[in-house]
């Protein structure tokens, strides 16, 4: 059996297919999933990376930075409703990391990091370029 993965953004879907294994931080902490999985409801952390593991027999592990929202499982089913996400297969990591910067130069002292600040952070991580 498969999950069926769906990660969709207010605009519309950004990625759906079969997977083997989802994993993704929410405010309650990491989360993996596998078929079976008892339902779950769970607030995305902002700035974090949401990893899709295909089939066995499938391609690469789909990489997303995700910007906030939802994530639910019921009936082998994944939903991740988020208010923006980018696959890092997508990320042009020169543009990320020059928006990175002009956020942490704009950024009001050294307290806890911006949500925009996390967010570029977690699409460079997606991408697979660190930060």
């Amino acid at each position: 059996m498969t999950l069926q993965v769906e990660l969709v953004v207010p605009e519309g879907e950004v990625w759906a297919g079969p997977a083997q294994m989802v994993i993704a931080k929410t405010r309650d902490g990491d989360i993996g999933v596998l078929t079976g999985h008892a339902p779950v409801l769970g607030i995305l952390v902002e700035g974090s990376v949401v990893r899709i593991r295909p089939e066995e027999d499938g391609g690469a592990e789909v990489s997303a930075a995700v910007n906030g929202g939802f994530f639910s499982i019921a009936d082998d089913r994944v939903s991740i409703l988020a208010r923006g996400a980018l696959l890092g297969s997508d990320i042009d990591t020169g543009a990320a990391q020059s928006a990175l910067d002009a956020a942490l130069e704009a950024a009001p002292g050294q307290g806890e990091e911006t949500p925009e600040i996390r967010y570029y952070r977690a699409q460079l991580r997606a991408a697979g370029a660190g930060s």
